[in-house]
């Protein structure tokens, strides 16, 4: 093999890597209610869709605050897999209900379930994610009713 031949598959390792390390900063300023680093990991037209909403930065930022101070939302990345622009992430999800949430007052039991999210990742941001979780299994372990 040439070092030509070589050069294309490491820069697409390099990219991936880039990659999972955006999606690792996510977390780590998700775990910390980091609003200002979340937006500068997003693009500024991403799409954001999860369990509670579909939107943008703007109508999303104000439930993961939502979840951080009342549910103390906490991820611990399990896998991660990614391949070209795409990053998925298995995830244990922890938190206890320690504030209001959503109009509902504190429990302070705790949860644990999976939880996964698919990435599109392009020039260091953002552009799509995509949540899953079991909420209704959350809703239960914290004594929230179920509607």
């Amino acid at each position: 093999m040439t070092p030509r031949a070589i050069a294309p598959a490491a820069t697409a390792g390099a990219r991936i890597e880039r990659n999972k390390q955006v999606v690792r900063d996510y977390v780590e300023a998700f775990n910390r209610g980091d609003a200002h680093t979340l937006r500068s990991l997003f693009a500024p037209d991403a799409v954001i869709q999860g369990v509670l909403k579909k939107g943008q930065m703007d109508e999303i930022l104000p439930i993961w605050q939502e979840l951080h101070a009342g549910l103390a939302t906490d991820l611990t990345i399990e896998e991660m897999a990614a391949e070209g622009d795409v990053v998925a992430v298995r995830y244990t999800e922890r938190g206890t209900f320690r504030g209001p949430f959503f109009g509902n007052p504190p429990t302070g039991r705790s949860y644990e379930l999976v939880a996964m999210e698919w990435f599109i990742v392009r020039d260091g941001r953002i552009r799509q994610r995509w949540g899953a979780r079991d909420a209704a299994s959350q809703a239960r372990q914290v004594g929230l009713p179920l509607e």
